[in-house]
């Protein structure tokens, strides 16, 4: 199988570009971001979601949704984190990714990058968060990587190993809610093992929850298909929200999926990376229980829950070398 990357206009935006092999596609856009818009089995549906109000937008000083997936920096702060990403991005072309670069964002000092690295022959693709902090002064932030999902479908989030009583008696991890979670609707499943969050456009109200995920993964089913985030853990790190490696949020019209590295003290002209790892499966039925998660989808992310790579230890950064060779588009 080979990999191509070919120049489309997608839904508008008249810079995207193609990225695909004989399984699966991306289409990622550098006229806004940076922003994967796209990601499916080749030739089919998108899972991610798209918003026709926001199709073929650019510029303006107001945050867009957009859909697909994007880069943000946590703890989520009014107006930081809504740094406006309206405007152009550049594409290099490496040896065997490509890179999405935003320009430094002027009210954060903060610039985004994004690299791909479709695997050749499978369902699979290497996603690289980088945050480098271009202040002249220290920054305290987290890579977040958040995925918004076609409607419809169930979020399934894995809770730390549990135990048994009397031989545990101190608490081990925790589950975090947001003030406005409602433990009570129908749409939360808190399971012994898992949590699951249904996306339902009858039902608008927002809901959220987090864990910290020591078990490395996150995952959508919708329509058949299983979408499946892998990234590594740090024990003993601090991570935003209280806590969280993975977060999944919904509301009328979207879910998203969410991982999170650990909060890192970044020095000036330095850079903190978050990797997730990326697999798509096909004739994966919707989970309505624990025991379905347990049947259908267990068996994919044992198959795939080899850790994509070390993530960054407490307060370690990556110093902003020269890029290699590549072409800009």
């Amino acid at each position: 199988m080979t990999l191509l990357l070919e120049k489309i206009n997608y839904h508008g935006w008249p810079n995207c570009y193609r990225y695909a092999n004989d399984r699966v596609e991306l289409m990622v856009t550098t006229d806004v971001g940076p922003r994967i818009l796209h990601f499916g089995f080749a030739g089919a549906h998108n899972e991610f979601a798209e918003f026709p109000e926001s199709l073929g937008q650019t510029g303006g000083d107001t945050w867009a949704v957009y859909g697909g997936h994007r880069l943000w920096h946590a703890p989520e702060a009014v107006p930081r984190t809504y740094y406006p990403d309206n405007q152009a991005v550049a594409l290099e072309e490496h040896d065997g990714f490509i890179r999405l670069i935003q320009p430094t964002e002027t009210a954060t000092g903060i610039q985004k990058e994004i690299d791909i690295r479709q695997a050749p022959d499978a369902a699979k693709v290497i996603v690289t968060h980088r945050l480098t902090n271009r202040n002249p002064w220290q920054v305290e932030l987290a890579p977040w990587a958040l995925s918004v999902m076609r409607p419809g479908g169930t979020a399934i989030i894995p809770l730390p190993p549990r135990g048994e009583h009397p031989q545990d008696l101190l608490p081990t991890s925790s589950i975090i809610l947001w003030p406005y979670t409602d433990m009570s609707d129908p749409r939360w499943t808190w399971g012994h093992n898992y949590v699951l969050l249904r996306q339902d456009a009858g039902r608008p109200r927002p809901q959220k929850a987090g864990v910290g995920a020591s078990g490395g993964w996150i995952a959508y089913a919708n329509e058949g298909h299983l979408f499946v985030k892998t990234f590594a853990y740090v024990a003993g790190a601090a991570y935003p929200d209280l806590g969280c490696s993975v977060e999944t949020f919904t509301n009328a019209e979207m879910i998203e999926i969410e991982t999170l590295g650990p909060l890192t003290r970044l020095e000036p002209a330095t850079a903190v990376t978050h990797t997730e790892t990326w697999y798509l499966f096909g004739d994966i039925p919707l989970p309505h229980s624990e025991a379905d998660v347990d049947s259908a989808i267990m068996p994919q992310i044992t198959a795939v829950k080899a850790v994509p790579g070390r993530q960054m230890e407490i307060g370690d950064s990556v110093p902003v070398v020269g890029r290699p060779s590549s072409v800009v588009f």
